[in-house]
């Protein structure tokens, strides 16, 4: 039966831990990592689950198209929509700092579009998928253009992802808790 989960939470908050413990006896696990690098913590950590649990995971950096990517698996991260749709605004905005209302519908739809796709082939998969994501409700208020679109795109993307999900964790110092 296929899953889809999303787990949000501040920075450094447990997400990509709990997402790599979620999955960690399984083997055909993608680890879909939208950031230039996993960090190395989180990359020691998934080797050393990997060896523990005598599983083999693959791990694609700087995936700017994650729709491409879900295929010849069963199991998927998407880490993270936050420098997912970061890499959307630097694409698709003229002047990051100034998006005009254009810009931001078409980064938002894009980000939503994308991460609904990324879920219906999941499903088709019959797969389960993690999506981590940070919530910018918890950040501190933005102080320029670039900030606040960041913000209100991402807090748009989340609310679609989290009422589409079947599952929401919130993370919080290392904690996850089922809120949906």
């Amino acid at each position: 039966m296929s899953s889809i989960t999303l787990v949000t939470g501040g920075a450094v908050s447990g997400k990509s831990r709990w997402a790599i413990s979620y999955f960690r006896t399984c083997d055909n696990v993608l680890y879909l990592n939208t950031s230039p690098e996993l960090p190395a913590e989180t990359r020691n950590r998934l080797e050393y689950s990997n060896k523990e649990n005598d599983v083999t995971w693959e791990v694609i950096d700087n995936v700017t198209d994650p729709v491409a990517c879900i295929k010849d698996h069963k199991f998927f991260i998407l880490d993270n929509l936050g420098s997912y749709v970061e890499n959307l605004m630097r694409e698709n905005a003229k002047d990051i700092h100034n998006i005009t209302h254009d810009e931001y519908e078409k980064i938002r739809s894009t980000a939503v579009n994308n991460v609904i796709e990324c879920m219906n082939k999941v499903i088709a998969l019959n797969g389960a998928l993690v999506i981590i994501t940070v919530e910018p409700g918890f950040s501190v208020n933005p102080i320029d253009g670039e900030q606040t679109a960041f913000r209100d795109i991402l807090g748009a993307v989340n609310q679609r992802i989290a009422n589409t999900a079947q599952e929401v964790f919130l993370s919080v110092s290392g904690i996850q808790f089922k809120i949906k």
